[in-house]
C-alpha cells in the first residue's frame, strides 16, 4: 500500500469506527424513550457474543484431543469457576489465562 492509500484506510475506519458510537445517541436522544426492541438486543446479544466466541476458540482445539485440548478445557472450567464465584470479569480473565499458561509451561 501507498503512504495515500495507508492514510485513506485509516480516515475510513476512524470514521466507521466514530460512527458506530456516535449513531445510537443521534437516533435516540435523551428526550426520546429507547425502543423496546434495543432493550431486547441489549439483554440477548452479550451472551450471544460470548457463546459464538466460545464456540470460535475452541471449534478447532476440539477436532484434535490432545494434552492441549485437556489443559485449555481445564483453563476454561476454572475461568467459568471464577466468574460465578466472585463475579468479576477481570479476574475471570486473568484468572484463566494465567492458568492456561501455567498449565502450558508445566505440562
Amino acid at each position: 500500500m501507498t503512504i495515500l492509500e495507508q492514510i485513506i484506510t485509516i480516515g475510513i475506519a476512524a470514521v466507521v469506527t466514530m460512527l458506530t458510537r456516535f449513531l445510537p445517541f443521534w437516533l435516540y436522544p435523551n428526550d426520546q424513550k429507547t425502543p423496546k426492541y434495543i432493550h431486547l438486543l441489549g439483554n440477548f446479544l452479550p451472551p450471544a457474543i460470548l457463546g459464538i466466541l466460545v464456540i470460535y476458540c475452541y471449534s478447532d482445539t476440539l477436532t484434535s484431543v490432545n494434552l492441549a485440548t485437556y489443559l485449555s478445557v481445564i483453563a476454561g472450567m476454572i475461568t467459568v469457576f471464577l466468574q460465578l464465584w466472585r463475579k468479576n470479569m477481570l479476574l475471570s480473565i486473568f484468572g484463566g489465562t494465567f492458568c492456561y499458561i501455567i498449565l502450558l509451561a508445566l505440562f
